[in-house]
């Protein structure tokens, strides 16, 4: 296949609005896809540790809430420097590589369940500091308002959705070429071998704990660049609980569904996951309550509200029966699959 699927994804998703042009529904098909292309940032983020380099984080939501809270506080009018969309980003991607090599220096010799551990307590670490920070942070309130991005001169607004739409897919892409090259390279090939069997690349001259140690940082920033897009798009930062242990389990969960390992797997789980989160469940309620099938008092009877027992059930039955992912990685395959011949 010539046409790689995550550049067919991006070629496909760049047409979306000009459709919606004479297709009303692309139009709103296309205002879903832009926290699906912010949530993909994330997902990749994570996938630099989990895919490739086979370290299980659970606390990437903390990343990218450093990266929104930063992105917030140097553009809201409230503090006494305000800087530009575009130097505001490239700031807030600084921060998160700088705090993924903080976290990394001091946990970067555990392994397995106790690095998951770490990482778990670290983000909860960052939820409760951002809460009672207030003096900076706000606390619960979070930091508003926040200007719109500009590109040559052009102030971005929320009721026009298309540039929007082209910032996210155009930040999305680039991420997509910077991890794509990373794979190929030198680097990409020691997080493989460290995944694959950590003493065996040690032993062929990988420093296994600078390539984990570079796994963090970049990983981070990307999570930290997924926190900026999203406070830009809300124009807040949120709350603190936004970014609680369940978005660091839907990133999970998009790599997972999707592949490990896979970038395009990614994409294609980020399309799932949270399609179906926005799309599907969201259809089927408002279907339900055209119809009075339903109670909009009755929690227990909106399937939105049963969507994280949709997502773990998700889990279980791809561990179970495609553990590979939907779009597996050739790696990853191999590995699960030894016996299987090697695609012709």
């Amino acid at each position: 296949m010539k046409l790689r699927f995550h550049w067919a994804f991006l070629l496909v998703a760049a047409l979306v609005p000009v459709v919606g042009l004479f297709v009303p529904a692309a139009r709103s098909l296309g205002e879903l896809l832009r926290p699906i292309f912010i949530m993909a940032i994330l997902a990749l983020g994570l996938n630099i540790l989990t895919g490739f380099t086979g370290i299980l984080n659970l606390g990437v939501a903390a990343f990218m809430a450093l990266g929104a809270y930063a992105y917030a506080i140097l553009t809201c009018d409230i503090y006494p420097f305000q800087f530009g969309f575009w130097p505001a980003v490239m700031l807030t991607v600084l921060v998160g590589l700088l705090a993924g090599l903080m976290l990394g220096l001091p946990t970067i010799r555990l392994r397995g369940d106790y690095l998951a551990i770490v990482t778990l307590g670290f983000g909860e670490i960052v939820q409760d500091s951002l809460k009672n920070m207030d003096v900076i942070t706000k606390g619960t309130q979070g930091i508003n308002p926040l200007p719109g991005p500009t590109f040559a001169g052009y102030m971005f607004r929320s009721e026009t959705y298309a540039p929007w739409y082209y910032l996210f897919l155009g930040f999305l892409a680039l991420v997509v070429l910077l991890n794509r090259n990373l794979q190929r390279s030198r680097v990409g090939r020691a997080w493989i071998a460290i995944r694959e069997d950590e003493l065996a690349a040690s032993c062929m001259g990988v420093n296994p704990m600078k390539m984990k140690l570079l796994a963090f940082s970049l990983g981070a920033a990307q999570c930290s660049l997924a926190g900026a897009l999203w406070a830009s798009f809300l124009g807040s930062s949120g709350e603190p609980g936004n970014y609680d242990f369940q978005v660091s389990i839907i990133a999970l969960c998009i790599v997972i569904v999707g592949g490990m390992g896979n970038i395009a797997g990614v994409l294609l789980g980020a399309l799932v996951v949270v399609g179906c989160n926005s799309l599907v469940l969201e259809t089927f309620t408002n279907f339900l309550k055209a119809h009075e099938l339903i109670s909009s008092t009755n929690v227990y009877t909106a399937p939105g509200n049963w969507k994280y027992m949709l997502f773990g059930l998700a889990l279980i039955l791809m561990m179970r029966f495609k553990p590979e992912g939907l779009l597996p990685s050739r790696q990853v395959k191999a590995e699960l699959h030894p016996h299987e011949p090697p695609p012709s």
